[in-house]
């Protein structure tokens, strides 16, 4: 049965961790994200308020490693912070999930918007970016992606994120919801007792080449059950508008106005950001006559498109960007007279 509700952004959330069966949070306050951890401790969650992020990070690690279904949220510098617990995450291959409410920047930068942290959440640290990262347009993708995220953190075993904004966690607005998704159970990576070597260091290059290539081949592997995408107007379009998140969900405003202008626009959303659901996207890249990336950074989206993009697609590029500011619907339609 579907319950519906008025709920903020940060509301939806956190409700979908305790549905997750999340049972403990460790952080540091920091906006826009210290709602999502103060609605955590309202609601009875257990939880510990660290020194700063890095200990926060760690400290979801070790409980990781316990069998504890844990979690964070961070933003701006404290993303930056947590970069070294992900990279181990992404390393031990432990499931890590990390509630991302995107800051302006660089350094503190603004405190309620922007789109330019996707290349820290997609590649941070030092590794190959074999991470899960999803990217919610709307409120009930708030809720529905970050159920999704635990579940996938704990069946593939890679840190996971989702990538949201300050705009859209203090949002308000109607939330349906199934709660009928079933979970993926946590259990003790080591169990009590237990002697494990479980290495985080290398001693010899080739050792660490092995182990690299091993979990990029899980990683693609996996890839087709964690891909999500949305289509928009798509069927017969001429101009392709690439954006993601809440300019993903302006954009379909843009186009509707745009087509009753008579211009044959559609949407390619990507969800997940990582893995970018490439295969999809050059189906429609492929035929349109110009592609169009918009997104609040300078470029961050764009990088991610050309990189996955096959080198025979040869459709002209353009770009909107507009970094640490929110992209309306009316900006997007202005781009096009």
């Amino acid at each position: 049965m579907t319950n519906k509700k008025l709920a903020t952004g940060f509301e939806a959330v956190t409700e979908a961790c305790f549905d997750a069966g999340a049972k403990m949070m460790f952080g540091y306050p920091i906006t826009p994200v210290t709602e999502v951890f103060t609605t955590w401790i309202k609601k009875g969650g257990e939880y510990l308020q660290t020194e700063d992020e890095i200990a926060a990070g760690f400290g979801v690690c070790g409980g990781l490693i316990a069998g504890q279904k844990a979690f964070t949220a961070t933003s701006g510098p404290g993303h930056i912070l947590m970069q070294d617990a992900l990279s181990m995450a992404e390393g031990m291959r432990l499931p890590f999930v990390a509630i991302i409410g995107q800051r302006g920047g660089p350094s503190s930068g603004t405190v309620i918007y922007s789109q330019q942290e996707v290349t820290l959440a997609c590649f941070g640290g030092n590794g190959e970016g074999l991470r899960l990262v999803y990217s919610p347009a709307t409120i009930e993708e708030l809720y529905s992606l970050t159920r999704e995220a635990f579940n996938a953190a704990w069946k593939y075993q890679y840190p996971t994120i989702v990538l949201t904004d300050g705009y859209l966690l203090k949002s308000r607005g109607v939330l349906a919801i199934d709660k009928k998704m079933e979970n993926v159970e946590s259990y003790p990576l080591v169990k009590e007792g237990e002697k494990k070597h479980w290495r985080n260091i290398y001693t010899f290059e080739e050792e660490l080449n092995e182990e690299v290539l091993r979990s990029k081949a899980d990683f693609e592997k996996n890839k087709n059950e964690v891909v999500r995408w949305e289509n928009y107007q798509t069927e017969e379009t001429e101009i392709l508008i690439v954006a993601h998140g809440i300019v993903g969900a302006a954009a379909k405003e843009a186009i509707d106005e745009l087509r009753k202008n008579g211009l044959k626009v559609g949407l390619f959303r990507p969800i997940t950001l990582r893995p970018f659901a490439n295969k999809e996207f050059d189906k429609i890249a492929g035929r349109v006559k110009k592609i169009v990336i918009v997104e609040s950074s300078l470029g961050q989206l764009a990088q991610i498109v050309r990189a996955e993009m096959a080198p025979e697609i040869s459709t002209p590029v353009e770009y909107l960007q507009y970094p640490a500011l929110g992209i309306e619907a009316e900006k997007i339609v202005e781009y096009f007279k």
